[in-house]
């Protein structure tokens, strides 16, 4: 046999002694959690995000933050208002826009009982209850039962009537705590209805079942409602 041809085996010998090299390691992903600016502060952590301005579609996930690491509890699709997404700071009232950024998450409410487990704060909707959306009342973006005589019942929804959609809903506190006249009124995490929301985000009557009992008072819950890049991006707020 030709000396070349024994090296030759003897590499391959040694080689099949050695093992090959490894693969590199694909690069863990990095949690969307993880990605953004700012979470609030809290251990949880819904992520309602569309693909672009434009879209009325996405999906909503939630998270818990568990030794320092963010782990997705769960996930559903996604409505978004009819007219897309626009920067929450930025919002008109009446635009039929999802407003963008990070908000806290006040209190639920349904017109169904509170599913088995839910702590969060929630109310049940009755005939009386009102969401006032009227700029010229001191009710305005505020839960009211029964409508006060300074909010027109014209320019406020009353709960009761939408018992498909708020079957169970969170408050999303978009211009909540300190509210700015015309920016916009009543945005809720809610379930589904027909087709795209007047400016809420939406997702089906089961996800909402499992966020309300998934919420832990105390946790500081946040909201962040953005695209998947651009100017609105998820990751910004």
């Amino acid at each position: 046999m030709r000396p070349g041809v024994v090296a030759s085996l003897l590499s391959v010998s040694v080689l099949g002694l050695l093992g090959a090299a490894p693969a590199p390691r694909a690069p863990v992903p990095v949690p969307l959690p993880a990605r953004l600016a700012d979470t609030g502060g809290g251990t949880q952590l819904i992520i309602a995000q569309a693909p672009d301005t434009s879209s009325t579609t996405g999906t909503v996930s939630w998270w818990d933050l568990r030794d320092g690491t963010w782990t997705r509890a769960g996930s559903a699709p996604a409505r978004f208002g009819a007219k897309g997404l626009v920067e929450g700071n930025a919002r008109t009232q009446g635009t039929d826009t999802t407003p963008t950024g990070l908000y806290d998450l006040p209190f639920g409410f349904g017109v169904k009982a509170a599913p088995a487990g839910t702590g969060i704060s929630y109310r049940a909707v009755k005939e009386s209850s009102w969401w006032c959306q009227d700029n010229a009342s001191s009710s305005y973006n505020r839960w009211t039962d029964p409508l006060p005589g300074d909010c027109r019942a014209a320019e406020a929804e009353h709960l009761s009537a939408y018992a498909g959609q708020y079957a169970y809903a969170l408050v999303v506190g978009f211009n909540y705590h300190r509210p700015v006249r015309g920016r916009g009124a009543g945005i809720f995490l809610h379930v589904d209805g027909a087709g795209a929301t007047a400016g809420c985000v939406s997702v089906p009557e089961d996800a909402m079942r499992r966020i309300l009992r998934w919420v832990v008072p105390g946790a500081a819950s946040r909201i962040a409602i953005g695209t998947e890049g651009g100017a609105t991006g998820v990751t910004r707020y």
